[in-house]
């Protein structure tokens, strides 16, 4: 059941009425319609209870930004419950596949004009040097082949005036797409090397919250 109790009830409204491309849709018949399609509306189920989320919605509010760059953002575990606990932030969602990019587009579409997808490869960033207060990478960096964590956290400080905030497992897991293992030593060094002047480290839960200040 798709209800404001447990999922963000208005992004999934807005993400239905873009994706079905009606948007004059009121939110309850526009989830009615987005059911009935087949449209993943589970995405939207509620995570801000989660201690990581948390962790990173009160490192984001130390900040205080009016936008972020969300690199790999994928299938909106933080981004939603970014837009509806912070509504003066925009956030620029970025994945490298088109259809999660779509996804952030469609939301946009729908009524929610704080969010916008960009399909992008993370460590080539289509945006300019210190073009937005911070850049967020939430659970990405340990999906990043070869040296893309270093390439990915040279790029997000680049684009990042202020601070940039990631997030890693912070033990093993069964997941085979985890092809690294981040401890705080590790992350700080990562962002050190990466052009960071100081860089916090929390843990929350199984894992490790990074904030790296230019």
């Amino acid at each position: 059941m798709i209800d404001d109790a447990t999922h963000y009830l208005v992004l999934a409204a807005a993400y239905a009425r873009g994706a079905l491309g009606e948007p004059e849709l009121d939110d309850a018949t526009a989830i009615a319609r987005g059911v009935e399609a087949g449209l993943k509306l589970h995405r939207f189920k509620r995570t801000a209870q989660l201690p990581r989320v948390r962790a990173v919605i009160g490192a984001l509010r130390g900040f205080a930004p009016d936008r972020v760059v969300d690199l790999g953002s994928g299938r909106g575990a933080f981004v939603w419950p970014l837009l509806d606990t912070m509504p003066e932030l925009g956030i620029i969602a970025v994945d490298r596949l088109a259809h999660r990019a779509a996804l952030f587009a469609h939301v946009a579409r729908g009524g929610i004009d704080r969010v916008a997808g960009v399909q992008a490869d993370i460590t080539q960033l289509p945006f300019a040097d210190a073009s937005v207060p911070c850049v967020t990478a939430l659970e990405v960096l340990e999906h990043l082949p070869d040296d893309g964590p270093q390439a990915a956290a040279r790029e997000a400080l680049r684009v990042a005036r202020t601070a940039v905030i990631a997030s890693v497992p912070s033990h093993e897991d069964n997941n085979p797409d985890h092809v690294h293992l981040f401890d705080g030593a590790r992350l700080t060094d990562l962002f050190k090397a990466a052009g960071a002047r100081r860089v916090s480290i929390d843990h929350v839960q199984s894992y490790i919250i990074a904030v790296a200040a230019k």
